[in-house]
């Protein structure tokens, strides 16, 4: 048995107690926690931290087997000329691609997340996961605007997904994005993947989106064509809500990532889909397009919201207190209780973890984080604020 304090502890399930005192087993399971209103007594082996203790982290959007791309693509490139870019230089350094995700892995581990929903093309980083300490939820994803070549598409995937059955990796099917699947595709897709218990899409994540659907043109036509990717007959969804409420299961919940360009019309559409939730990825947003998504409509439209950290590719680090920093900074009105709510619970709840992750409390496994670095009086992050992992 371990016992920890500090100066604040925010379980998720009220508000920040002061000083409480929570004891954990050997495996990291919640067993005791003591409110002292604030009145903590000198105890043996009880660890105090001049800081605040939360749950683990929960990354709720990753690319872990793009890691050995890290610093290989331009900032600020555009998502038309990033992705672009990850066509060409995808294989190269492959040789190092089994240590890049392992390195991604650890990284992770050692800023404190426990819950990691990662993105698939291939089943490269199967292997990292099965031995990690990390609990990963394997997104596998599909795309090609090529009507006549979905199937060929879907049957990429789905031998994915055998060699992820094989190794008892629970995983999902779901679409890259709107924008980059045909519409017999996402058909497919769905007939796969109607009891899906999570599904993501990368969505709105740039201004072209709307330009390509409407009439197949703009900054991501651009990048078709200069990739050699625009099929005789372009045959795709009408547009982003029509994809989400008719070509995307309504089944379990569903992840929108990016939301860079969101609006306050498409999010009130999108409310007849029920378990949605909105994903943020701040530092990769202003790493590809320098630009963040507007955080306060998602906020003021009752948007229940996630983060993640995208892939190296498109970001310098896999740190969710990094993204935290970021979204301190941009939105300083923000709490420390309200953006750790984001980064633990809600992201336990997307991923349709919360009875395990997510929140202190006795039975859970959370894991358990020391924050440091911040203003306790005010409770906001600072520009150091970093977490340590104790449990």
């Amino acid at each position: 048995m371990k016992r920890f304090s500090a100066q604040y502890v925010i379980t998720n399930s009220g508000p920040p107690l002061k000083r409480a005192v929570i004891t954990a087993d050997d495996n990291g399971t919640i067993v005791n926690i003591e409110d002292t209103k604030g009145n903590l007594e000198e105890t043996h082996s009880l660890e105090f931290y001049n800081g605040i203790l939360i749950p683990g982290f929960v990354n709720c959007h990753c690319h872990t087997e793009l890691s050995h791309m890290k610093g290989s693509i331009a900032q600020k490139s555009s998502l038309g000329g990033f992705i672009e870019k990850v066509r060409t230089n995808r294989d190269n350094n492959i040789e190092n691609i089994d240590n890049a995700i392992s390195a991604a892995d650890n990284e992770m581990l050692k800023e404190g997340v426990i819950l990691c929903a990662d993105i698939c093309n291939t089943s490269s980083s199967f292997k990292t996961k099965k031995e990690s300490r990390i609990s990963y939820f394997s997104l596998l994803e599909v795309f090609g605007i090529d009507p006549e070549r979905a199937g060929h598409r879907m049957d990429e995937i789905i031998k994915v997904a055998e060699t992820a059955k094989e190794m008892d990796l629970p995983f999902s099917f779901v679409p890259h994005s709107v924008y980059s699947l045909s519409l017999p595709l996402f058909r497919l897709l769905r007939a796969k993947n109607e009891n899906n218990t999570v599904t993501s899409i990368h969505f709105m994540e740039t201004e072209g989106e709307k330009q390509f659907l409407e009439n197949h043109s703009g900054p991501l036509m651009t990048s078709y064509q200069h990739s050699g990717l625009v099929p005789v007959r372009l045959e795709t969804v009408k547009n982003h809500i029509d994809a989400v409420l008719n070509e995307i299961t309504l089944n379990g919940n569903l992840i929108l990532v990016h939301n860079t360009f969101i609006d306050k019309g498409t999010i009130r559409s999108l409310r007849k889909r029920e378990n949605l939730f909105w994903c943020i990825c701040p530092n990769s947003n202003i790493y590809i397009e320098n630009k963040i998504p507007p955080l306060d409509l998602l906020i003021e439209e009752g948007c229940e919201i996630v983060i993640g950290t995208d892939s190296l590719a498109s970001n310098s680090r896999l740190s969710i207190i990094e993204e935290l920093k970021t979204l301190q900074f941009k939105f300083p009105s923000l709490s420390i209780e309200e953006l750790v709510r984001w980064a633990t619970f809600n992201g336990a709840k997307a991923l349709g973890k919360e009875n395990r992750y997510g929140r202190i409390e006795p039975g859970k496994m959370p894991g358990l984080l020391l924050l440091q670095n911040v203003d306790l009086i005010n409770m906001k992050l600072l520009p150091d604020s970093f977490v340590t992992r104790l449990v």
